[in-house]
């Protein structure tokens, strides 16, 4: 039996990067735009649909998630046609808002830290990392400024965002 597809990831809330800080350090951008559907049942796990561009190439995207501890997902990601995807939107939650965000992708000591901007927060952004393992050392990018770890914190993160921008002070 094969193993189960684990997104171990760590969630970091960082002041806004430099923008041109930013452009010089990645080697990939993207552009995203998540729509989460409606759960037939409120222990189904939660499924996206993403529409991604990066370099002006177009991946559409199904991923179906499980929480097995707040570092630790089961995550399936099938790809997409333009035709399912378009046909998957009907099944939108209209809860809950469509998340739009450009993703940064830095590599540094050896991996790759994930660093979405959203269009609603001016002063700060998500750095995300994932991991090998839930205690796989790492060390965060130099020209990042880290405000607090959020791994822990269930507010930052899209699903929530997607029901609840969070707005504290920082």
């Amino acid at each position: 039996m094969d193993a189960l597809p684990l997104e171990i990831e760590r969630k970091y809330l960082i002041r806004y990067p430099d923008p041109e800080e930013l452009k010089r350090r990645s080697h990939a951008r993207r552009q995203i735009t998540q729509t989460y559907l409606k759960r037939p049942s409120p222990d189904a796990p939660g499924v996206r649909l993403r529409l991604m561009v990066t370099d002006g190439e177009i991946r559409y995207i199904r991923t179906e998630k499980t929480r097995l501890t707040n570092m630790t997902r089961v995550e399936i990601e099938t790809d997409l046609t333009k035709e399912e995807y378009e046909a998957g939107l009907r099944d939108a939650d209209p809860s809950l808002r469509i998340i739009r965000k450009d993703r940064w992708c830095v590599s540094f000591g050896g991996k790759v830290f994930e660093i979405d901007l959203f269009p609603f927060w001016q002063d700060r952004a998500l750095l995300e990392i994932e991991l090998e393992s839930e205690d796989s050392p790492f060390a965060l990018p130099d020209f990042i400024h880290v405000i607090r770890e959020v791994t822990d914190d269930p507010r930052y993160t899209n699903l929530a965002i997607a029901r609840e921008i969070p707005d504290e002070q920082i």
